[in-house]
């Protein structure tokens, strides 16, 4: 089972969920010469896609009943969940040797849950989380983690190579989501020193930008400080990963670890520092707001600067 040695016009794919990063990533395969169908909860977030040649189908259902290799992209494993084994989800529509491909952000339980039902079918699933945000999916640079069956993994290697910069495959169902809870519990952490760092320079006076040039290409550097604390400086909190979404990974990272026996207490301190974001009905921002809520434990207003 997979796609190997197909050519992309001959492999019709579906895509669920067009948000800040689903439409960018539907629109390089579209661009490597894949015919899509698409669907999500609000049809005009798709209407780029749709404008481009995409076809629309009316529920995740008939989304596979069209194509032979079903990428989702939402926002809860309960979402994950209803557009894939819920009544008129994916696997109802799949007839037998399709492939679906998830790349939201899930629960690792739930990819296998997944799996297991997907094979029952004659189907193939794969759990593939992404790290990079909206600009990875914009430009194509995303670092892609992936669960499943090794075969059916390579199969798809165009497709990961058309979206991503990185793609590694961890092992079984669930290994993608695992990873990516590495992923977000080493952000997690990180994010609180960016924001620290810069508000000490605010603090002593120094000019922000300037700080950048010294300390983003030395040992402090990462990928949080040169994409996100640009943005914070900026004052632009538009999303490119939502609050919401932040808090969600960690939640599923903590009771993975409590159920591992693991204690993780920079991630719980982090989540802590989101959840007062989502209090404050900052949820929809993007995760570099964390600098507001840190300012303003010291009563600053960061965007007074």
């Amino acid at each position: 089972m997979g796609i190997e040695g197909r050519e992309p016009a001959d492999v019709p794919i579906g895509w669920i969920g067009t948000g800040v990063m689903g439409a960018s990533m539907c629109g390089h395969l579209m661009d490597a010469g894949h015919p899509a169908t698409v669907h999500t909860r609000t049809r005009a977030k798709a209407e780029g896609l749709l404008s481009r040649g995409a076809a629309w189908a009316d529920s995740p259902r008939q989304v596979a009943e069209a194509s032979d290799v079903i990428f989702t992209i939402v926002g809860y494993p309960a979402d994950v969940r209803e557009v894939i084994l819920g009544s008129d989800g994916a696997l109802a529509g799949c007839g037998g040797g399709e492939i679906i491909v998830d790349m939201t952000t899930s629960e690792p339980s739930l990819a296998v849950e997944i799996a297991e039902a997907a094979a029952a079918r004659g189907v193939a699933a794969v759990d593939a989380p992404v790290s990079g945000g909206d600009v990875g999916a914009r430009g194509g640079t995303l670092s892609i983690m992936i669960g499943g069956d090794a075969e059916v993994v390579t199969s798809l290697e165009p497709c990961w190579e058309a979206m991503g910069r990185t793609w590694v495959h961890q092992g079984g169902p669930g290994a993608g989501q695992h990873t990516k809870m590495v992923n977000q519990t080493l952000i997690a952490a990180g994010m609180i020193s960016v924001c620290e760092g810069l508000l000490y320079a605010w603090q002593a006076g120094l000019d922000l930008e300037t700080v950048m040039e010294s300390v983003a290409s030395g040992a402090a550097g990462s990928w949080s400080l040169s994409n996100l604390g640009t943005r914070m400086i900026a004052g632009n909190f538009d999303p490119g990963f939502f609050v919401e979404h932040f808090v969600k990974d960690m939640g599923i990272a903590l009771a993975e670890a409590d159920r591992m026996g693991l204690d993780l207490p920079g991630l719980r301190l982090a989540r802590g520092f989101y959840e007062s974001l989502m209090a404050a009905d900052r949820g929809r921002l993007g995760t570099q707001s964390l600098i507001l809520a840190l300012a303003e434990l010291s009563e600053l207003d960061w965007t007074s600067r």
